[in-house]
């Protein structure tokens, strides 16, 4: 057996504690209400964790965890392949980035100072800029040039950690430009590392010189076709919002999607409540994001359904906007999943960064966040091979973080605290 070993961790992180991380729950211990009605932080262990501890990998998959000292007496460390000394420090289950557009040309920290001005996203955009503006550069640069742009965001989301990510297409906004870029996206993420999970987003936004209901038949019956004919696209995504796409359009891109083999995805109720959050539970979509505007009773519909939620906090603080409320969440005893959102509105790659605001801006507690970058997020993403965790038979995705405990990804967020990372078992940072 031909063996590589992570030892002396002073904390493995293995996943979630309980059910109540994963799924929503009927059991009344599950939170501690308020006087208020509003729920209490988990009071309960919602990460599960070991101390002093090691982990074996194999042929790209977990073997065994446990404490330290005997798991080095079955799986010397002589005898390993490769052997990692975290003394001091914590081992997590690789990141996963469940929402991004990290594919796209052209600069728009301009567009960051006019926000700063008092500009809002919406006037932007209506002014050509914003989505539109990126669209533009993205039909004018070549394929190959697209693989590089992406190739090096990846190798800096692989250095904070992440080993799985979701990337969008939806700034081409015509069937080739389409095309090109999900093509860039399988070739980017071929020869690299990262797993790179593919989403169709040609309703991303109505291009200039036509209107809502006659892109959607382009999307409907142009681009979805040569989508699935290409068969590259894992996902289909829709911007449900207010002067973007309606419910009733959003639907039937969805459903035209689900026809073509693509799993339903969904901004949702982002900046107005138009009905995304009700639209994703009755499609049963693999996730719903954004979600700032979604009710209470939306909330519940949506979790009743399975649907996975995906808050991005990073884009309240790049908007200098609201965050989302977890109230509705905590009171099923569910944890949202965490993504960057990472496009040219929103420009940060880091998830430990995402999970600092996610603490700072949301309250959560620093073990949500973290399962909202990890399992959560390979819930979103519909990976059910135990991606996410660190359990016996997972994948061998890992991160070693230069601090003895979890709670040091977002307690640090000035530096970068993630010192090695492996990927199915190969150290690949560090």
């Amino acid at each position: 057996m031909s063996y590589s070993i992570i030892h002396d961790a002073s904390e493995l992180v293995i996943g979630p504690a309980n059910r109540a991380a994963e799924t929503p729950s009927d059991d009344p211990t599950v939170e501690s209400p308020d006087a208020d009605g509003s729920p209490d932080p988990p009071d309960h262990p919602v990460v599960e964790t070991e101390s002093d501890a090691a982990i074996v990998l194999d042929n790209g998959l977990v073997v065994t965890t446990g404490p330290s000292e005997e798991v080095r007496r079955e799986y010397p460390i002589e005898n390993a392949e490769t052997a990692v000394d975290a003394s001091g420090k914590c081992v997590l289950p690789g990141f996963v980035d469940c929402h991004t557009h990290a594919l796209f040309a052209g600069d728009r920290s301009d567009e960051f100072e006019a926000k700063l001005a008092g500009k809002s996203y919406q006037e932007i955009l209506a002014e050509g800029g914003g989505i539109l503006r990126t669209v533009r550069h993205v039909r004018e640069t070549s394929e190959d040039d697209l693989v590089e742009r992406l190739r090096e965001h990846l190798e800096t989301m692989l250095a904070h950690g992440t080993t799985t990510v979701e990337v969008k297409s939806g700034y081409g906004l015509d069937t080739d430009t389409e095309l090109k870029m999900l093509s860039a996206i399988e070739r980017a993420g071929e020869d690299h590392p990262v797993d790179v999970v593919p989403t169709f987003m040609g309703a991303h936004a109505v291009p200039e010189g036509t209107d809502a209901d006659a892109y959607t038949d382009t999307v409907v019956d142009d681009q979805l076709p040569a989508v699935a004919e290409q068969g590259i696209a894992e996902c289909c995504d829709v911007f449900c919002e207010e002067n973007v796409f309606s419910v009733a359009q959003s639907r039937r891109i969805l459903e035209a999607g689900v026809e073509h083999g693509l799993k339903p995805k969904i901004h949702a109720d982002e900046f107005v409540r138009l009905g995304g959050t009700r639209l994703a539970a009755e499609l049963s979509a693999a996730s719903a994001d954004h979600l700032l505007q979604s009710t209470d009773d939306d909330v519940d519909a949506l979790l009743e359904a399975d649907v996975t939620p995906v808050l991005l906090p990073g884009t309240a603080f790049g908007l200098g906007g609201e965050y989302p409320d977890l109230s509705p969440y905590r009171e099923h005893g569910v944890i949202p999943a965490v993504a960057t959102d990472f496009n040219p509105n929103c420009h940060a790659r880091s998830l430990g960064f995402a999970a600092t605001l996610a603490c700072v801006g949301m309250g959560m507690t620093p073990a949500e966040a973290i399962l909202g970058i990890t399992s959560r997020g390979a819930a979103a993403l519909d990976r059910d091979e135990g991606v996410g965790t660190l359990e016996a038979g997972a994948p061998a995705d890992l991160v070693v973080i230069d601090g003895p405990s979890y709670r040091h990804l977002p307690y640090t967020y000035d530096v970068n605290v993630v010192e090695t990372v492996l990927k199915d078992g190969a150290v690949v940072v560090g």
